[in-house]
């Protein structure tokens, strides 16, 4: 490495607005304050919810589910002619 073209690089705190606070190392040198950490983030803690705008979801599985029952009806009326 080439002396004196690297950043320093240094411990920091990270600050979460629902008030976690956590050490970690950047070239930043100052504190750095985010909206989401690991402990209120919905994925992490196990309270995420899908958001189905819409209703694109529910019509996804009425259409497939009707496509599955006549497929289903198709092959027990080629059984009982077979």
């Amino acid at each position: 490495m080439k002396p004196k073209i690297h950043p320093e690089y240094k411990e920091i705190t990270v600050i979460c607005s629902c008030g976690n606070k956590f050490q970690t190392k950047s070239v930043l040198g100052r504190e750095l304050h985010v909206e989401v950490c690991s402990n209120c983030h919905p994925f992490y803690t196990g309270k995420q919810k899908v958001i189905d705008t819409a209703g694109r979801v529910e019509k996804f599985r009425q259409r497939y589910s009707r496509t599955a029952a006549a497929k289903d009806a198709t092959k027990d009326a080629a059984r009982k002619g077979a």
